[in-house]
């Protein structure tokens, strides 16, 4: 089995945070993933793309498409058990055996690093032999092929990385049905007080709210004060 250690990590920054540093690394990054050769030469001409693009785009635009495309959407987000828990209560414990994952094979996280990242989960995949990794992103297949149909949905050029990491998994990058979300904003909102209900609590929101006038005199006469 061909190696595939620089690639993957190539694979790790191309999604990570396109700032300064990372954007100087992207012609490396494609010069390595062509001379290891462990992606076809036609899924390696896309990447080398999307390097460019990272570095010839606004610097401004590229951070900000960045965050629009995976920070603000769930269903392209890099977060791999937020397409498996969610929010509930097994993601937590997820997580702790995943980094114990690591940590028995010597690596230790960052203080800002997140063991279901991504990125990460990439970074540890190409420190293990090759069979290992192959079978340790096979595991993730299916949350993969989600966020790779995401983006394609989308038609962002991520998708050749997402396409990339499905195949140095052993599978072939086929497109599954992706449903509509709401922006993530959204889907967090409150909901606003009282939303134009009635103090009577009669009417539901949107409907039209019944306005009372009562002359002053009969409501000082109800309320027993002096005209």
């Amino acid at each position: 089995m061909k190696t595939q250690r620089h690639t993957l990590r190539a694979l790790a920054l191309l999604l990570g945070y396109p700032d300064a540093q990372a954007r100087a690394l992207m012609p490396q990054l494609a010069d390595a993933m062509d001379a290891e050769a462990a992606l076809s030469p036609a899924r390696r001409k896309e990447l080398r793309a999307l390097a460019r693009a990272l570095v010839s785009v606004d610097p401004i635009e590229a951070e900000t498409q960045f965050v629009e495309l995976f920070d603000r959407g769930r269903s392209t987000s890099l977060h791999l058990f937020e397409h498996v828990h969610g929010d509930s209560r097994e993601r937590g414990p997820a997580m702790i055996d995943l980094a114990q994952t690591y940590e028995k094979c010597g690596l230790l996280l960052g203080p800002h690093e997140v063991p279901d990242h991504l990125c990460v989960v990439l970074e540890f995949a190409s420190t293990q032999p090759p069979a290992v990794a192959r079978a340790f992103l096979g595991e993730m297949a299916h949350i993969l092929a989600s966020i790779f149909s995401a983006l394609r949905k989308r038609e962002s050029a991520y998708a050749s990385v997402l396409a990339a990491v499905i195949e140095l998994a052993g599978h072939k990058a086929e497109a599954v049905a992706v449903a509509d979300e709401q922006p993530i904003d959204e889907s967090w909102a409150e909901p606003v007080v009282f939303d134009g209900c009635s103090t009577k609590g009669q009417a539901r929101p949107g409907d039209a709210q019944p306005i009372h006038i009562v002359r002053k005199a009969a409501a000082a006469a109800a309320s027993g004060a002096p005209v």
